[in-house]
């Protein structure tokens, strides 16, 4: 598969209880960055348009229920890029080592892999109260709200951004029993070995409260991936600096292309 394919057809895959429209204005800034490639974006099983369906527990079965959407909708006609945040980026990898030849390249946000790292970087342990607490919340509004402080370090989006994230937890909510089986997947999946020959990047902000920079140095460190480090952004990295992960992006997709 030639690398040139890189960086023309985007698949955006988010993270753990969050679903396509939870990447507000981000698809239009890298439609922007890459004006004659498509952008497309898709939901794990159990959120999103999927919403009423249960989440498989193990990111290998996940991984082929994502591919499967992926393949009913178009959207692998041609090889395509995936951008995967946190347990996305889990899929994605999954996704290499049994479809190589589905992905052009690949691009893991702030990600993390058990027997890389230990369970207290993977999810710091300074942010368990503030987690199980998040949990056990009623009110949406709050739930959200305590979910973009511990993911965002943009102090100044936090009130509408709540206010967008509660809107649509309100039309399409994720259920308790979803987020225990995408937990349960995350925490159990260990990667291949093998390092895929496809393009790789790893993006991560240092700022990251919820999963300890250091995961993305361990990926970076085992299988020599390119990185580039935000010095400031939070988990959500994309929704803290959405033009630098671009940026960032473009500059990768023309290195490797050359």
């Amino acid at each position: 598969m030639p690398e040139a394919a890189a960086g023309q057809h985007w698949l955006l895959l988010r993270g753990l209880c969050r679903e396509a429209a939870h990447w507000g204005n981000f698809p239009d800034m890298l439609q922007q960055a890459f004006p004659r490639s498509t952008v497309s974006t898709i939901d794990l099983p159990g959120t999103g348009r999927y919403y009423q369906e249960p989440s498989p527990d193990s990111i290998e079965a996940i991984t082929a229920q994502v591919r499967g959407q992926a393949l009913d909708y178009g959207l692998l006609a041609k090889p395509v890029t995936l951008l995967a945040l946190s347990l996305g980026g889990m899929v994605a990898w999954e996704w290499l080592q049994r479809y190589p030849h589905d992905i052009a390249a690949a691009a893991l946000v702030n990600t993390s892999f058990a027997g890389l790292s230990p369970f207290y970087r993977r999810m710091r342990w300074q942010s368990y109260p503030q987690f199980f607490q998040l949990l056990l919340e009623r009110d949406l509004y709050l739930r959200e709200l305590a979910i973009l402080q511990l993911v965002s370090n943009r102090q100044n989006l936090y009130a509408e951004t709540a206010k967008a994230w509660t809107a649509i937890q309100q039309v399409r909510p994720i259920s308790l029993a979803n987020g225990i089986r995408q937990l349960k997947a995350a925490a159990r999946y260990r990667p291949s070995q093998k390092k895929p020959e496809t393009p790789l990047l790893i993006l991560n902000g240092r700022g990251d409260r919820l999963v300890a920079p250091a995961c993305s140095d361990a990926i970076h460190n085992k299988w020599q991936i390119d990185i580039f480090k935000h010095p400031w952004a939070g988990h959500d990295l994309c929704l803290d600096d959405g033009a630098w992960v671009a940026n960032r992006l473009k500059d990768w997709i023309n290195q490797t292309t050359v």
